[in-house]
């Protein structure tokens, strides 16, 4: 294998692979325009395919992470119930002001932006300020939606699943994603309409379907549609 050699993978981008003569196992590094990969030296080319192949979840994971937008003094949130932003102040910390449906962060006028650990714990303030949000929103919102169309469900909790908006038991528990706050309030209401029909229709047959429609004036499909353009994450 040539010293440095470029590997194109549909899923993880761009990989480097890079011969180098101190190193005695083969070492991943994520970063956001590429993989690194350091190898040592007799290393075949095969070799490092298979151990992309056995690290492709964790090298996936790392990906995912890394791009997502890097939270500085320009990220911001506009969402219809939570709106965020960052500011920069005067003190040698950082400030959170809260309440419901907004969050501002006061920033150290030194702040590192681009160090990991000040970027995951600024996700964790973010999403616990969510979470705090879909609390009082979400519950209230479906128990409403439930009088009005005769639906019943046991018991909402909000989660924070990034796989999916929401669940709905077969005991008629219903799991809400907290990611839902950053959702307009149609698709809020369509989500919680969705799990609601599965307290009814337990599957996505037509029945399901027809219920559905039936809640959301026929527009079942161009909601869901239009949902696929929203995240679980920030």
């Amino acid at each position: 294998m040539m010293k440095e050699t470029i590997i194109e993978d549909s899923e993880l981008g761009c990989l480097i692979v890079r011969v180098n003569p101190r190193a005695r196992s083969l070492v991943f590094r994520t970063k956001r325009e590429a993989v690194y990969v350091s190898v040592p030296p007799g290393t075949t080319l095969k070799e490092v395919k298979q151990a992309i192949e056995n690290l492709r979840g964790g090298l996936l994971a790392s990906r995912q992470k890394m791009g997502r937008p890097l939270i500085d003094l320009n990220y911001k949130i506009e969402a219809e119930f939570f709106k965020l932003s960052l500011v920069s102040g005067e003190k040698d910390r950082f400030l959170a002001n809260s309440r419901l449906g907004f969050m501002q962060i006061v920033c150290p006028p030194d702040a590192d932006f681009a160090d990991e650990n000040l970027q995951d714990w600024l996700r964790k303030a973010i999403e616990e300020s969510m979470r705090r949000n879909a609390k009082s929103i979400l519950p209230p919102r479906l128990e409403r939606l439930a009088r009005q169309h005769g639906l019943s469900y046991t018991s909402v909790k909000i989660n924070s699943s990034q796989g999916r908006w929401g669940s709905c038991s077969g005991r008629k528990a219903i799991n809400l994603s907290y990611y839902l706050v950053l959702l307009p309030s149609h698709l809020i209401d369509y989500v919680l309409l969705h799990e609601l029909c599965h307290t009814r229709e337990m599957n996505h047959g037509e029945r399901f379907w027809a219920l559905l429609n039936q809640f959301t004036e026929g527009k079942a499909l161009a909601l869901r549609g239009e949902l696929k353009k929203y995240r679980t994450e920030i």
